[in-house]
């Protein structure tokens, strides 16, 4: 039971600071707002950004909220101004995008130790899908979420066993 509850407060944790990240997003005009038009310090890619390979990719191409699920558990990447927040599993992982080599990849560090996504080369990127190859083996492709919405093909919690009476005092 602890262990759901665990769970849930790590989803949820996730969930809001992914929502905390797009709501940093901008649906302002640019030069406007809080902060320079991120393409502005983007590397684009040699077709101007549009690149769905990794080599090329526009890290303003990867801004957003991005939700799956890989090995039947929920994933979720939200990414603005250049910052990362990660929840898979039980793990919160944050970080940023950094150019390595040209191509922009996901650096983060978790706190509880979990070194399966801690660097993730970005294999493709569209309008509506991600997909990241960590170095400690996970691949998740995952979809865009609307901004300021929750995702919703989350698979829904297990069910609780059924408890014992309690004894009247």
């Amino acid at each position: 039971m602890t262990r759901f509850v665990r769970t849930g407060t790590v989803v949820v944790a996730g969930l809001a600071a992914s929502l905390a990240l797009t709501a940093c997003g901008s649906d302002d005009e640019p030069g406007k707002g809080s902060g320079a038009d991120p393409s502005a310090s983007a590397t684009p890619g040699p077709d101007g950004g549009k690149d769905s390979g990794g080599g090329g990719t526009d890290a303003a191409a990867l801004e957003g909220t991005w939700a799956g699920l890989t090995g039947g558990k929920n994933v979720t990447v939200s990414i603005a101004a250049r910052k990362v927040a990660l929840v898979a599993d039980q793990s919160v992982c944050q970080g940023e995008v950094k150019d390595m080599g040209g191509a922009p990849m996901l650096a983060l560090t978790c706190p509880d130790g979990g070194k399966e996504r801690t660097m993730g080369a970005i294999d493709s990127v569209d309008g509506t899908k991600l997909v990241v190859s960590w170095e400690g083996g996970a691949k998740d492709s995952l979809t865009k979420v609307d901004p300021g919405k929750l995702p919703t093909d989350l698979p829904s919690l297990p069910e609780l066993p059924d408890l014992p009476e309690v004894p009247a005092p």
